[in-house]
């Protein structure tokens, strides 16, 4: 640190007590590691653990590493990803959603009987479970006002109004309805445990059969619903960005990050707190470079077998993952909502009497979890270009959420990034990829999924065991 502060900004931090040493990059690197030792890990495992797979899946397929299994590994995991995301703010509570999986093929069961039946969602339902679908928007409407979850308010009135219109079939339209229905979901679930008080636990395993049940109602046993000539439904998972707009996504990528991290890095050293070296932040505006140029260069190659057509370009689900990262990680780390979380998952009672609303955060955390499970329907239904009765279902929730704690999200709340959802569902995605190519049964899959997901949550205990006796 350069920067030095006014004597009434020395008085002022002397007062609060903030440490404004300034570290020299090597003093740094070394608190970092003592940062490690203590159990503060992060994604680091995750990370190590990444790099290891790919060089292993490299030597042993020849086929691992080609820009189109690249790209087709990014949309595969992309959708168990979404979800992975909005459960880290379930997580962060010490709270767990074993719903979100089901409530996310609910979602998407609505949004392709809208369009497969032209918006007549009444004939699509029958005049039964229609009025109770739309009775269940308006109650959870009621009880989002009740909780003061506006957002969620607003959302599922949305949704009454879509079902109630009968509007024309609209790719738009069709994904905002998904997305309302999420919410809608997030705010009875989020009810059910913070204001009647059962465990989430049991709350969500009970919704996990009870959205089950309403797939197949919707749906039908044995059916399904086609979207996959619906080209901007089918685009969502598999189109791709044209080569200049693919360039245009790396430049505002890498130059945001740039701009964000050496602002804030300036503004402290302005105001003489304390930062990171100037050295190490650069390192990390150059790593992200360095990671995203080439890909993006690869990516624009042609990927296309065929010699009659030309695949390029960053899929489209590259953006849509960048974008719900950098929201959900702008909301975590600055804004008063953000801070609320990990008071609340640190120390609910202190929270509670610092004066935050345990159980409106408690409440919101499941809104942002089932609207963001929506968007990963949404993902996936595009990948498949269809929706049926097990949309949601089988292994999708068991790799959200372990690709959460693999990441680094620990399952005993107060710690965790959405990041840490991104780097572990690559983690996921890169071990099915991976097996896939080399032919290995589903019985082996799951069996190294398994023993992956519990190696994190190992680490995860070890590591917050080290962390309380280094304290």
């Amino acid at each position: 640190m350069t920067g030095t502060a006014t004597p009434r900004s020395e008085g002022a931090i002397a007062d609060f007590g903030i440490d404004t040493t300034a570290q020299s990059t090597r003093e740094a690197v070394r608190d970092y590691a003592a940062r490690l030792r203590g159990g503060d890990l992060g994604s680091l495992p995750a990370v190590l653990g990444l790099a290891a797979l790919v060089v292993v899946f490299w030597v042993l397929s020849d086929g691992f590493l080609t820009l189109d299994n690249t790209a087709n590994l990014l949309a595969q995991g992309a959708g168990k990803m979404i979800i992975a995301m909005g459960l880290v703010f379930v997580l962060l509570l010490g709270e767990i959603d074993l719903s979100a999986g089901t409530a996310s093929g609910v979602c998407a069961a609505v949004m392709a009987m809208h369009y497969v039946r032209s918006g007549n969602l009444l004939g699509g339902m029958g005049n039964t479970v229609f009025y109770v679908f739309v009775g269940g928007l308006l109650i959870a409407a009621l009880l989002a006002v009740l909780m003061r979850i506006w957002a969620g308010s607003v959302l599922a009135l949305v949704a009454v109004g879509i079902a109630l219109s009968g509007a024309a079939p609209n790719p738009w339209l069709e994904m905002l309805l998904a997305v309302c229905v999420g919410a809608a979901i997030g705010v009875i679930t989020g009810f059910l445990v913070s204001k009647i008080g059962m465990p989430s636990f049991v709350v969500t395993l009970a919704l996990f059969i009870t959205w089950q049940g309403v797939i197949l109602q919707f749906i039908g046993d044995g059916g399904v619903f086609g979207i996959g000539t619906q080209p901007v439904l089918f685009a969502v998972a598999n189109g791709n960005m044209s080569v200049a707009g693919s360039w245009v996504l790396c430049g505002v990528a890498v130059g945001g990050y740039a701009l964000v991290v050496l602002g804030e890095h300036l503004s402290r050293l302005n105001r003489g707190l304390v930062t990171a070296p100037t050295p190490i932040v650069v390192a990390k505006i150059i790593a992200v470079a360095v990671v995203a140029v080439p890909a993006t260069y690869a990516l624009n190659l042609n990927r296309s077998s065929n010699d009659f057509v030309v695949i390029q370009g960053v899929p489209y689900v590259v953006p849509v993952v960048l974008v719900l990262l950098v929201a959900g990680t702008y909301a975590l780390n600055r804004t008063r909502y953000g801070r609320h979380i990990y008071a609340v998952g640190g120390n609910a009672e202190a929270a509670r009497r610092a004066g935050i609303n345990v159980s409106r955060i408690r409440a919101s955390v499941f809104v942002v979890a089932s609207s963001t499970a929506a968007l990963g329907a949404i993902v996936y239904s595009s990948k498949v270009g269809s929706v049926d009765p097990q949309a949601g279902g089988l292994n999708t929730l068991l790799f959200a959420v372990g690709a959460a704690v693999i990441g680094g999200t620990s399952l005993f709340g107060g710690r965790g990034e959405v990041f840490h959802a991104v780097v572990g569902g690559l983690v996921l995605a890169v071990v099915e990829n991976g097996l896939g190519l080399l032919k290995q049964p589903a019985a082996v899959v799951n069996i190294i999924t398994g023993l992956v997901l519990l190696l994190a949550a190992t680490v995860d205990a070890l590591s917050r065991r080290r962390a309380a006796v280094s304290r």
